[in-house]
């Protein structure tokens, strides 16, 4: 389905022209990050903003809307319009005009695709170029919220995680190239629809390359400069599935893995789903026989377990007999049939040919604790990849970090004026900032923001021209974004 843009909006906007000032002429938002119910951080990655230029302020508004006739504009607006309200008096003078103009005459400034801020920080300002279209700022917040919150929450997300796998892969291994990944995007079937899963998944891959959401690849080449040909956007292995595994048959299981290794995969990465009926006995007894095979191989044979406690899964469970596999856990199992190498920071590191991946109800705390568990046990974070999946990616709302766009400014009849909002039956967190806004650096580097500043403050601050009266001014590249985000690790 194609958007009509015009209509795409919250239905009670519809009438927000007339119901501003008389002689309104300019009208200033921002979209802010108010506030975050993660425990684990209290900063943003602002990613998003280039796609939604370029697919909705200019393919969109251009196809559907300036490049149509004007009549048959008027009349699609005209029908949706007294079908949903009834008939009514919002009338389609300020839609011909706009037609007839030819262009968005909008500004977008922001910060720099990639950038790490605080919360309560604008990442963007918009307003009209053109006094006339005073309305078509707040027109835009719902098309503008629903593009941009969920690509910064999902950067935001893969951002943490790398962060506390880079923070292990230093303390146990002392490296951290194998730390890209050690995240894998599994999301895509869990999202609300496959733009969401793109949308998503190219969120993810600013921080990793792994990713079995092949579509993202492509979102990154179509809006972000990427090209797989030239660079590694995002990649993944040979891998199994349940239906792959039981369709052998479970006497046959054994079987089904030496095919796998030996026939079909000689060589290279193949992950294989392990837990199909025995888990514990894949990694005690099956490893044991097919030993020298895989140790054969060029390349790695990565188990991949999808159901229990993924902590206790990976690391051990403590409450079970000592000595038992589920004691010592997927990891210390396979050391003890295949052994490895210790890193240069005195933890184990299981042998080349071996691996583990855990991809079910993967969360951040999870991914901590099974670090943490690793390093207890003296080995290396490194010895496991994560799935993270539409539980970490989905599982999230607006409300998440509080995006919410909101305007700080107005100039009504040639006089400036500061608009806020500070609801006395609120905690705070819904006020907003006032007057126009700009963002600036401090001595540490931190963002920082100045309300109630000057337009030259708005002009000259961190935020940078994206898009104005329909045209891209700015445009960044997937590599550029992930050299900005890596920065800040």
């Amino acid at each position: 389905m194609r958007l009509n843009p015009v209509t795409a909006i919250d239905g009670y906007k519809v009438d927000h022209r007339r119901q501003y000032p008389d002689n309104t002429e300019i009208i200033f938002s921002n979209l802010t990050a108010r506030t975050t119910r993660r425990d684990y951080t209290d900063e943003m990655v602002f990613f998003g903003l280039q796609h939604f230029v370029k697919d909705f302020l200019i393919e969109s508004w251009y196809k559907d809307f300036f490049q149509q006739p004007k009549d048959e504009v008027i009349r699609r607006f005209a029908r949706r319009i007294n079908n949903y309200l009834g008939p009514n008096n919002v009338g389609t003078q300020h839609i011909a005009d706009l037609h007839d103009l030819g262009y968005l005459p909008i500004k977008i400034m922001a910060l720099p695709e990639g950038t790490v801020y605080p919360v309560r920080v604008p990442c963007l300002v918009i307003y009209n170029t053109d006094e006339r279209f005073f309305w078509l700022t707040n027109y835009l917040e719902t098309i503008l919220s629903t593009n941009i919150w969920g690509m910064c929450t999902s950067a935001t997300t893969a951002h943490e995680y790398k962060k506390i796998l880079t923070q292990y892969a230093l303390e146990t291994d002392g490296g951290t190239e194998f730390v890209n990944w050690q995240g894998h995007d599994f999301s895509f079937r869990g999202m609300f629809g496959a733009e969401a899963a793109m949308m998503s998944g190219a969120a993810h891959l600013l921080s990793f390359t792994g990713t079995d959401t092949i579509p993202a690849i492509d979102f990154l080449e179509d809006y972000y400069g990427a090209n797989s040909d030239l660079e590694l956007v995002g990649g993944s292995v040979a891998a199994t599935e349940h239906s792959v595994m039981c369709a052998g048959g479970m006497d046959n299981e054994l079987e089904t893995f030496r095919r796998l290794i030996e026939d079909i995969y000689p060589e290279g990465i193949v992950s294989i789903v392990s837990d199909s009926w025995d888990f514990w006995l894949v990694m005690t007894d099956f490893t044991v026989r097919l030993k020298d095979k895989i140790l054969a191989r060029n390349g790695k044979v990565v188990f991949r377990p999808d159901s229990g406690d993924p902590v206790n899964v990976i690391c051990g469970d403590a409450n079970a007999p000592v000595g038992s596999p589920e004691h010592k856990g997927a990891v210390e199992c396979l050391w003890d049939v295949f052994g490895g190498t210790t890193t240069s920071k005195g933890y184990k590191l299981l042998d080349a040919h071996v691996g583990v991946i855990y991809g079910d109800s993967i969360t951040f705390e999870r991914a901590r604790a099974i670090c943490a568990g690793l390093k207890a046990k003296g080995f290396a974070s490194t010895n496991i990849v994560f799935g993270i999946g539409s539980y970490t990616y989905q599982y999230v709302t607006r409300d998440t970090d509080g995006f919410a766009v909101k305007a700080t400014f107005a100039k009504v009849a040639g006089q400036d004026r500061e608009i806020f909002k500070a609801p006395k039956t609120g905690d705070g967190t819904k006020n907003s900032a006032k007057g126009l806004v700009a963002v600036y650096k401090n001595a540490e580097g931190k963002l920082y923001l100045k309300d109630q500043a000057t337009w030259d403050e708005v002009n000259q601050c961190e935020f940078i021209p994206v898009f104005e009266n329909g045209r891209l001014l700015n445009e960044t590249t997937l590599a550029q974004v992930r050299a900005r985000l890596a920065a800040t690790l």
